[in-house]
């Protein structure tokens, strides 16, 4: 059976895992899953740190649960659709920036970039754990890592306050 009858964005735990729909787009879900992520960034920009780092934690462990059941259902461990990994890892990389176009744009490339290239750690993570944490834990990991570099940036003067 194709995995395409077994999508269900009724079920709320696919509606989340695939990013409100965005991880059914036919080239590039995780691309186009990552955007998902936008307005969680708009919501708490003003939220203080602490806020915005609780809430990173909150979708990152509710992302365990949604992709880990959306990938039950589909008999595929990591389904190209399943982009709540995603939304988790580009939120963890806009926690704390001044926001922009400029900074969403380079943080938006730095994490498609980790998650792509999956340097050292990330892929070692991806090809070590299993099940919803497997799926998230990657992409945790490369939002952490484009977190530093657009910090860096912020204070290099490179990206506006």
């Amino acid at each position: 059976m194709s995995s395409n009858r077994l999508f269900n964005l009724k079920r709320p735990h696919q509606f989340f895992g695939l990013g409100f729909g965005l991880g059914l787009a036919p080239k590039a879900p995780g691309t186009f899953g990552t955007f998902a992520a936008l307005p969680f960034i708009f919501t708490t920009m003003y939220f203080p740190l602490w806020l915005q780092i609780v809430f990173a934690i909150v979708i990152s462990v509710f992302g365990i649960w949604a992709c880990g059941k959306t990938a039950d259902d589909l008999g595929v461990h990591d389904h190209p659709a399943i982009v709540w990994d995603e939304v988790a890892g580009y939120y963890i990389t806009m926690i704390g920036a001044a926001l922009s176009w400029q900074s969403l744009l380079v943080g938006f490339l730095l994490f498609r970039f980790f998650d792509i290239a999956k340097p050292g750690p990330i892929r070692i993570l991806d090809r070590r754990l299993h099940g919803g944490l497997g799926i998230m834990a990657d992409d945790i990991l490369a939002g952490i890592f484009s977190l530093i570099c657009v910090q860096a940036l912020f204070k290099a003067g490179y990206l506006p306050f």
